[in-house]
């Protein structure tokens, strides 16, 4: 299987119906290999469980990457308290490293909040490639029948 996945598979089908024979004497209707056109279809319906999973695996590695983020942000949190803690003998001294706290604490859910927004923005374009593709293999789908239907009316 090539790169192409879906949409690829759905331009091989096309292709097939349009370079199949029309039938003598009907100008709408063609002469099909349906063994390929059925072995087209199967690969699609093959197809989709994997680009699934592609998805699902995207979504997966964003959200390791997130839960990496919350806990670097954590371990710094936690250094910047370990350090007020220990330099806490002058009050002076005990404010700033509370600001310097609050300040790296700021920062790590900011990167946080950037990291989420950019993962959520990445699954949800991977989503629409896939709602996409899906819509564009109904839409086939319902032409081939209509005109499968529509052969099968002419020649009765």
């Amino acid at each position: 299987m090539d790169e192409t996945g879906v949409l690829g598979l759905l331009e091989e089908l096309s292709i097939l119906l349009e370079d199949s024979k029309p039938v003598f004497g009907k100008g709408n209707m063609r002469q099909v290999d349906i063994a390929a056109a059925f072995e087209i279809m199967d690969e699609i319906r093959d197809t989709f469980p994997s680009e699934f999973s592609q998805a699902r695996q995207i979504v997966r590695e964003r959200q390791s990457l997130l839960d990496d983020a919350e806990a670097e942000a954590s371990r710094m949190i936690d250094d910047a308290r370990s350090q007020a803690m220990t330099i806490a003998s002058e009050q002076e001294i005990v404010r700033i490293s509370q600001q310097q706290a609050e300040t790296i604490m700021a920062d790590a859910r900011e990167l946080e909040r950037q990291t989420r927004a950019g993962a959520e923005d990445y699954a949800d374009e991977v989503f629409g490639h896939v709602e996409q593709s899906l819509d564009t293999l109904i839409g086939n789908v319902r032409r081939c029948r209509d005109r499968l239907n529509a052969n099968s009316m002419a020649g009765r």
